[in-house]
């Protein structure tokens, strides 16, 4: 059985030596990610490098992601490192502290002092501590601490309901996008949008840095919910960033949110990652929770793209036992993933031709119990509408641009080959189709498939035409 949900796994100390890497792709990751919240620009050139290297020796198709650092507002660093904040004691967050102490520490961000007020809560690192604002003085937040414990060097500060003025895009951003164009990356994650505007400034500086890399939207602000379609309608994808997105609005909260971009996203012809915590206690564990197991499937059966890990296999002690259980929760989870591709027919208007082909191919390999759909695709457009729906038949996108095999990597159920394209004769064009899908062992001679292809061949966004074939015999029309 083909697994049809992605895995996402994040490079870092541990993961990024070629040894570590190839069993990392071989256990199943179809993306990487690169946390431009820590390294060089030099460590990610390195490690797309070697990923370069792992690929070319296993044979496989990887994407790679970028994930901006975006506006995250922090403490500053403290004398000894790290403090004990009790419970009900007095502590300020000073823009002008140069170095904590057991009183006080410094911002990162200085014009948080505008952004709240007496009687806001602001949680601090992901919300293990969570203090009262009582007085706001010249450049010092004078707070109350509600819940205390540990607070070490730049851990992050939210506002409990959001509303932090912070550009999703900073400076840094910025010149990161230009790094991400010179590596020729994938994909770009935003962090903190709170709106489609900062999805189209990410795009066009990307266009401006020589770039065609989709845009993956991190939902994880508070107005970023009550904008989603807007940011939607701005970017390629979406992820489901559970950490601050707890913070902001609640963790309880968080379950049905996700349930619900999952499904806008899929309905406006988005992929979807949902990401945090998901194998959290294999950092230190060679097996996951129970709870992990079961978080994991819930994001397959709502649909999602992909499944994403972090620490797990940037920092973590089994990076490649992570993979594996993740990879055996996803296809267990999809068995009882049945098709509903009647049902989610209804109340369904294509307005275009080309995605008028792609549902036709999705509805005859359906109840034809075809073999594969064929896409042969120059922009990928073709293969991601096809995966918005189960057909529960794998979608091999055939492509002769290197960039869309790429891309298409991170689409649920659907699989990249490269075909070069020496021909512009439709049939023969079809033939080497036929050819590399049975060189991949993807299908046999004798099998049923559904092909879908444009004319005139090799102009972008014209699927026009779908063919039902054997393979194999006598390359005839059914």
């Amino acid at each position: 059985m083909h697994r049809t949900t992605k895995i996402v796994a994040t490079l870092g100390p541990a993961s990024s030596d070629v040894a570590v890497l190839t069993r990392l792709i071989a256990a199943g990751v179809d993306v990487v990610r690169l946390n431009f919240s820590h390294g060089t620009a030099e460590d990610h050139r390195q490690r797309v490098e070697i990923l370069g290297q792992v690929m070319r020796s296993l044979g496989r198709t990887v994407g790679i992601m970028a994930d901006l650092q975006g506006p995250k507002i922090r403490v500053g660093k403290f004398a000894d490192g790290k403090v004990l904040l009790k419970s009900g004691q007095a502590f300020i967050l000073d823009a002008a502290c140069p170095l904590g102490n057991g009183e006080r520490v410094g911002l990162d961000y200085p014009e948080l002092v505008d952004d709240v007020g007496p009687a806001d809560v602001l949680l601090l690192d992901d919300g293990r501590i969570v203090m009262d604002i009582e007085r706001i003085a010249g450049s010092e937040i004078h707070c109350r601490v509600r819940h205390g414990g540990e607070l070490s060097n730049n851990k992050g500060i939210n506002r409990q309901g959001g509303g932090l003025s912070a550009p999703a895009l900073t400076l840094k951003d910025m010149e990161d996008i230009k790094i991400a164009a010179s590596l020729n990356i994938d994909f770009v994650a935003v962090s903190f949008p709170k709106s489609g505007a900062d999805m189209r400034l990410a795009r066009e500086l990307l266009h401006a840095a020589g770039s065609n890399a989709l845009l993956v939207a991190k939902i994880e602000r508070v107005e970023a919910i009550a904008n989603l379609e807007d940011i939607l309608h701005a970017t390629d994808g979406a992820m489901v960033a559970r950490g601050d997105l707890a913070v902001e609005v609640g963790d309880a909260a968080v379950p049905a949110l996700q349930k619900r971009i999952i499904r806008v996203s899929r309905e406006m012809n988005k992929f979807v990652i949902t990401a945090t915590q998901m194998m959290e206690s294999m950092i230190h564990s060679p097996v996951p929770t129970r709870a992990e197991v079961s978080d994991v499937a819930n994001a397959v059966l709502d649909g999602t793209d992909a499944v994403m890990l972090s620490a797990e296999t940037a920092s973590g002690e089994y990076p490649v036992e992570t993979v594996e259980a993740m990879a055996r929760i996803c296809l267990e989870a999809e068995k009882s993933n049945e098709g509903t591709l009647d049902r989610d027919f209804l109340d369904r208007v294509f307005t275009r031709i080309d995605q008028s082909i792609a549902m036709a191919a999705l509805f005859t390999a359906y109840h034809l119990k075809v073999k594969a759909i064929a896409a042969l695709t120059e922009s990928g457009s073709t293969a991601l509408w096809m995966s918005r729906l189960n057909c529960g038949v794998p979608i091999y996108a055939l492509t002769p641009e290197i960039r869309t095999r790429y891309k298409v990597s991170i689409f649920r159920g659907v699989y990249p080959l490269l075909m070069k394209r020496i021909t512009h004769d439709r049939d023969e064009l079809l033939r080497e189709a036929e050819d590399e899908l049975i060189r991949a062992g993807a299908v046999q001679p004798g099998d049923l498939i559904v092909l879908t292809i444009g004319e005139p061949i090799g102009a972008p966004g014209g699927t026009n035409t779908l063919k039902i074939v054997k393979v194999g015999e006598n390359r005839q029309t059914i």
